[in-house]
Order: C-alpha cells, then structure tokens, then sequence
C-alpha cells in the first residue's frame, strides 16, 4: 500500500513548514512503513543552518521519522482527526552523515510495540543505502484539544 501527499495529509495534522514526509511507498499496518523526503534547498531552515554549508537540522530527521511512526499509528484511530501522536521519549540517536539539499531522504520506520494509546518504534533515514540517522521513538496518542488551565498568579 502507498500514500500520496493528499492522503499524508489526510492522516497528519502536520502542515507546511513542518510536513516533513512526501509520499509512502510501503506501508503494513501496525508493523512497518517507508516514507520518502525529499530535500530540498527550498526548504526554510536552509537559510540559517547553515548559510553556505546547507545541513538539514538532525532534531528534523528524528521529526520526520516520528511523522512517518505518527502516519503507522494514526492510520488505526478511528476518530483521528480529535488526536495527535505526541512524542513521549527518543533514544539511541544516532546521526550517521550530513543531509544536504537534493538528496533523497528514506525513512523506515518499524514497530516495535503498539498499543491504543501508546507506541515504541525503531527509526532510521538513509541517504541511497547509507544510514543517516537512527533512533529508537516513543511516542501517546492525546486528543487534540488543549485544555486551557487558569495560571497560578490568576488565582
């Protein structure tokens, strides 16, 4: 099974400048996805990291593969659109090489444990057949409305 972007974005409530996933080329429910990035020099956090030396930020590849573990979750939440996948741990990171702009990013994500509310997946983005960044993610499903709490000092 694949995903286009209008199905990414029917899933994730992620949208431009922080969408960082293209397209899904496979996808096995609870177990295992491929998502594909592109790298552009378009994209927004060239102009400042670094000017000159153009490195996509690494807490941005850890993003994306928690996006492409979000898209594994999500996609068996029936009342999806009321909930967020939110990070809830990231181990074992490791960066492997640079990303730089005009190259392909692979993500491969695979579960490692799944429940309802709750999932654990290992990570890893390569650059054609190079590892470029590995981790291991946790992550909760929380509904997406944000209780406003009145502040101590308003008390």
């Amino acid at each position: 099974m694949t995903f286009d972007i209008q199905e990414i974005l029917d899933i994730l409530p992620h949208r431009y400048p922080f969408l960082l996933l293209d397209r899904i080329v496979e996808f096995e429910p609870k177990t295992r996805l491929v998502a594909i990035k592109n790298v552009t020099i378009n994209e927004p956090f060239f102009q400042g990291h670094f000017p000159g030396a153009p490195i996509m930020p690494g807490v941005l590849v850890i993003e994306a593969m928690a996006q492409a573990g979000a898209v594994l979750m999500l996609n068996e939440i029936p009342d999806r659109k009321k909930k967020l996948a939110v990070f809830t741990g990231i181990d074992e990171a490791k960066f492997r090489r640079q990303i730089v702009p005009g190259d392909q990013l692979r993500i491969e994500v695979e579960v490692q444990s799944f429940r309802s509310r709750a999932g654990r997946m290992a990570g890893k983005a390569y650059v054609g057949d190079k590892v470029a960044c590995e981790a291991i993610l946790t992550c909760m499903i929380v509904s997406r409305t944000v209780e406003n709490k009145p502040s101590e000092a308003a008390q």
